[in-house]
């Protein structure tokens, strides 16, 4: 796999990160450079200058896992970041990323049936499957009333990130909207790491790279992230407000697939706003709650 643009621009984009007092090193005289220079980077590695410029230049393929934690811990890199370049290095070995099967080159739109009866057994809190491009494969209950804004009236594959960057929805459904839209990159940029032949996302990425100038901007950032755990701020169109936290769990059974549950705190606001929304969906016409309705009544209750 002929990855060294990827390779050369992540590892540029890392060093210009790290100052050099944040390295260690002295900050007096004029730097032509953002960041670490290359001589810097190598001599923390305790490689030459000559093999980290031929890493820099994306000729990464052979390079030892010894040398690869050495340029790490010189970048600074975080956990996710680390996993990302060992990932670049692996697809330029043309070894399959993180034990990763190659997927098939047509996605499942829906998720197994014994995986849909999981997710509806989980009553009283938000929960979906995604998979690595970002597609909404199958949801709850309440998870389809939540989702209503993405879901819509139908078509294809609801897709959090086409949701995310171009429908002007996605601005009132996520108040934190920028923090979203990093975040979705971040996951995205991962993933196209983690398996550089998934025509499927790359055709996603040029998708959204020529549809959304923001999109471009922060895949042309080289940043990524996995999801995991944390907190999330919603405002939903039937109920209002909601502060939620997530939990990621993978789905060992389909590679590249994870199960997402969103639940509030107990005894919270937000507790009692997913209650009444689980209320509404349970009542409201099935269109009605796929196609997202305002539901200002159930607000004012």
């Amino acid at each position: 796999m002929d990855n060294r643009a990827e390779v050369r621009e992540f590892l540029m984009s890392r060093r210009a990160k790290v100052s050099p007092a944040a390295a260690g090193l002295p900050t007096s005289g004029t730097r032509r450079v953002a960041g670490l220079r290359r001589s810097e980077v190598a001599a923390l590695a305790g490689v030459s200058v000559e093999y980290y410029a031929k890493l820099e230049r994306g000729a990464i393929a052979g390079a030892s896992s010894s040398v690869l934690d050495a340029v790490s811990r010189a970048l600074q890199l975080d956990d996710t970041e680390r996993a990302h370049l060992l990932d670049l290095a692996r697809a330029a070995d043309g070894i399959p990323a993180s034990g990763r099967q190659r997927r098939r080159s047509i996605p499942a739109a829906t998720a197994r049936p014994s995986l849909a009866w999981a997710l509806e057994s989980i009553t009283g809190g938000v929960a979906f499957v995604r998979d690595s491009r970002q597609n909404l494969l199958a949801t709850n209950e309440l998870g389809r009333a939540f989702y209503s804004p993405v879901i819509g009236t139908g078509g294809r594959t609801p897709n959090l990130a086409r949701f995310q960057f171009l429908d002007p929805a996605s601005r009132d459904f996520y108040p934190d909207w920028d923090l979203f839209a990093g975040m979705c990159v971040g996951i995205m940029r991962a993933e196209a790491g983690r398996d550089p032949h998934d025509r499927v996302l790359q055709d996603l990425v040029g998708e959204l790279s020529t549809q959304s100038e923001v999109f471009r901007r922060l895949w042309a950032a080289h940043d990524v992230r996995t999801h995991g755990s944390g907190t999330k701020r919603f405002a939903h169109p039937v109920v209002g407000e909601l502060t939620l936290v997530y939990e990621e769990l993978a789905i060992t059974a389909e590679p590249g697939q994870v199960m997402i549950v969103y639940t509030a705190e107990p005894g919270s606001p937000s507790q009692e706003r997913l209650r009444l929304l689980a209320s509404w969906a349970a009542t409201a016409p099935e269109s009605e709650s796929d196609a997202g309705a305002t539901g200002a009544d159930m607000k004012r209750s």
